[in-house]
């Protein structure tokens, strides 16, 4: 069967974003500075940066029966994304608390999940025509760590790349790293996941070491503005950022790196390549406002990567 584009489970939920001065403590009331509502969740954001930039898209989730659903999928049908999703009544769609300091651009999240709490293996397997037949799988750690290891066990089992953005940091099994070619936190995700304290790209090295070590084909470290580390058994190299403009924002960043590289694999990109692809649409994504609506077009990522 051949393969193509990227299937991504994961979550969406409604963006109510604020910005202000500071993160008021408990008890205070402050003003801030704007309030945006938009589509967002990890696996939903990471679907609209990989469709934006070409490739075919299929997300599997499941949404509430609620108006922050209808902009879900208003969302994935603008972005010609398949959406492979269920609707439970008795639950609410995800939601997302995002603060945005006004001064730096960066981000404090709650996310409340929603009906996307409750994807169970089973959900999963019904989509796993659509895991199979994709060229990589792509999943996070909002849903439960149960649907994301039945589709890394689909996708493993038909030959598909995959891809676990620990996000948010959370322990799983050691199991679930043997699936996967590609491990994609952060420095904090990395931390936490890992107990080394990353600060440093020789830390980003130590901790990508656990990862090969707990079973990962290769671990890749996003570390901000220093760029990604792309780490194996056989090379450990720090692909640069892109300054793209000022950083107005960086909640979407990790999401654009995740649907840029996914979608670069998905071409047939030699994996540094793609790691390199994924920085540029993460550079540009922090140049604007929001999550999903930050995401940058093919085009705008292949002027910038000219350029460079």
């Amino acid at each position: 069967m051949s393969k193509a584009g990227v299937a991504i489970l994961g979550v969406f939920v409604a963006d109510l974003a604020f910005r202000g001065p500071r993160q008021p403590h408990i008890g205070e009331t402050i003003f801030g500075s704007g309030f945006k509502l938009g589509p967002g969740g990890k696996g939903s954001n990471q679907s609209v940066a990989a469709a934006r930039v070409g490739a075919p898209v299929t997300f599997i989730s499941k949404l509430g029966a609620d108006d922050f659903a209808r902009i879900a999928r208003d969302t994935w049908a603008r972005e010609g994304i398949t959406a492979a999703v269920a609707e439970v009544p008795d639950q609410p769609t995800g939601a997302a608390y995002i603060f945005v300091d006004e001064n730096t651009g960066d981000n404090a999240i709650i996310v409340v999940a929603g009906a996307a709490d409750t994807i169970a293996p089973a959900d999963v397997e019904a989509a796993g025509e659509a895991i199979r037949s994709a060229a990589v799988f792509v999943t996070q750690l909002e849903q439960p760590a149960a649907a994301a290891q039945r589709g890394l066990e689909i996708a493993r089992a038909a030959g598909v790349l995959t891809v676990l953005n620990p996000a948010p940091a959370a322990p799983v099994e050691d199991a679930i790293y043997a699936l996967c070619d590609y491990v994609t936190p952060n420095e904090h995700e990395a931390t936490v996941m890992t107990g080394v304290e990353v600060k440093s790209v020789d830390d980003a090295r130590r901790a990508g070491d656990v990862f090969l070590r707990k079973g990962a084909g290769a671990a890749i470290v996003t570390l901000g503005a220093a760029g990604a580390l792309l780490h194996t058994a056989s090379e450990s190299t720090l692909v640069p950022a892109f300054k793209a403009g000022p950083v107005v924002e960086t909640t979407g960043a990790g999401d654009a790196f995740n649907g840029g590289f996914a979608a670069a694999l998905a071409r047939g990109v030699a994996p540094g390549e793609a790691v390199r692809f994924g920085c540029a649409v993460a550079g540009i994504s922090v140049t604007r406002k929001g999550t999903a609506p930050s995401m940058p077009s093919l085009a705008e990522v292949e002027a910038l990567l000219a350029r460079s």
